[in-house]
């Protein structure tokens, strides 16, 4: 294994699709894989470390939903509340007017009939929506109370879209929680967990790579701003300067930063059962499909609280095991944990989107497992 994936890990930096990456695997929680190479800043010439800090993207997805659920586990609230208990500002109607009740569950799922849409951030200045990527300087309430005026896709729980709804499920936990969602995922998580870099802001400037987009014939250094394509078709605008905007909502969808290692720490968390921060009960929900027989946009997996998971390896095209967790983020990162081969990996790069959706993140899956 370890051959294979230097051997992937050195293609892909020396045809210069890559840029800089951390890459990390274990096997029942011990490292069987770790290495950092290429440059974290290419104009600089600094090298990725283990502790450089990377932007996450919707690796902040997971993060967040961990917090959810350990608050669940005390008390604080339950999957089944409707949303509008927390946040009386966000009630979006359906197309024909009413009301529905959107849950804590229907956010973790992506089934509460919100969607990434583009269009939402292309309207007027005063009815725009950021999405988490782009910079703003509006707050929770004032950025997404427009989605009122804006019908929801689809009544929830009657399909599923991947969505800004964890954004949503951020600010019922700040409001829960009372303060910050960066406080709540302190206290609950990355505090517990040893997870120092893992926050809404930059804990250490000088560690912050650099990131880039997609271009030929090499990445090129994204400025703010930039427009990178998504394999749904979609112009994603990154603004790399949002983690430095204190006055930007702090997006539970993508709006974190931290190190590999600390983003590793968290998995192998999940893919132990839940150590003394969640029960294994809840684990084996979060890791389990919680959408029944909705379907999503690729073959063979479903929908948990933290990601895809695997259904039918066959028809998802994947050596993963059936029940394997998966999802990255677009700023260039990718993740599985597949329990029944005891195996989690982590692929941190600094280049969208070639490092999320690109052929990197499948070469060092098929790296991992031989095939």
């Amino acid at each position: 294994m370890q051959a294979r994936l230097n051997d992937v890990i050195d293609r892909a930096l020396d045809s210069g699709r890559i840029t800089g990456t951390v890459v990390l695997v274990h096997r029942d929680g011990e490292p069987v894989f770790r290495r950092a190479a290429g440059l974290a800043d290419r104009e600089a010439g600094m090298p990725v470390a283990f502790d450089t800090i990377f932007r996450l993207a919707s690796v902040t997805k997971p993060i967040v939903a961990a917090t959810a659920l350990a608050m669940v586990e005390r008390g604080l609230f339950a999957l089944s509340d409707p949303v509008a208990k927390y946040l009386p500002w966000f009630r979006p109607p359906l197309g024909d007017g009413s009301v529905p009740d959107i849950t804590i569950h229907h956010l973790l799922t992506h089934t509460a009939g919100l969607v990434y849409d583009p269009a939402l951030e292309r309207l007027p200045a005063d009815r725009a929506i950021s999405m988490g990527l782009s910079d703003t300087d509006l707050d929770f309430e004032t950025n997404f109370s427009r989605h009122n005026a804006v019908p929801l896709a689809f009544p929830p729980g009657t399909r599923w879209a991947y969505s800004f709804a964890t954004d949503i499920l951020g600010a019922a936990i700040a409001a829960i929680h009372g303060g910050t969602l960066e406080d709540a995922v302190v206290r609950f998580i990355a505090g517990p967990l040893g997870m120092k870099d893992t926050r809404f802001h930059v804990t250490d400037p000088a560690r912050l790579a650099a990131p880039y987009g997609d271009a030929e014939p090499r990445p090129v250094r994204m400025p703010d701003g930039w427009a990178g394509g998504d394999p749904a078709g979609w112009t994603l605008t990154f603004s790399p300067n949002r983690i430095f905007n204190p006055r930007a909502f702090q997006s539970g969808g993508a709006g974190m930063v931290g190190t590999a290692t600390d983003v590793m720490t968290l998995f192998d968390m999940l893919a132990g059962g839940g150590g003394d921060i969640l029960s294994g009960d809840l684990v084996e929900a979060g890791l389990s499909n919680r959408i029944g027989a909705l379907d999503m946009d690729e073959p063979g997996v479903r929908f948990g609280y933290f990601g895809a998971v695997v259904t039918d390896r066959r028809l998802a095209m994947t050596p993963q095991s059936p029940g394997t967790v998966r999802w990255g983020g677009v700023y260039g990162l990718d993740w599985f944990i597949d329990r029944v081969n005891g195996l989690t990996a982590l692929l941190v790069t600094n280049n969208a989107m070639e490092g999320c959706t690109g052929a990197f993140p499948l070469d060092i899956r098929d790296a991992i497992y031989g095939v």
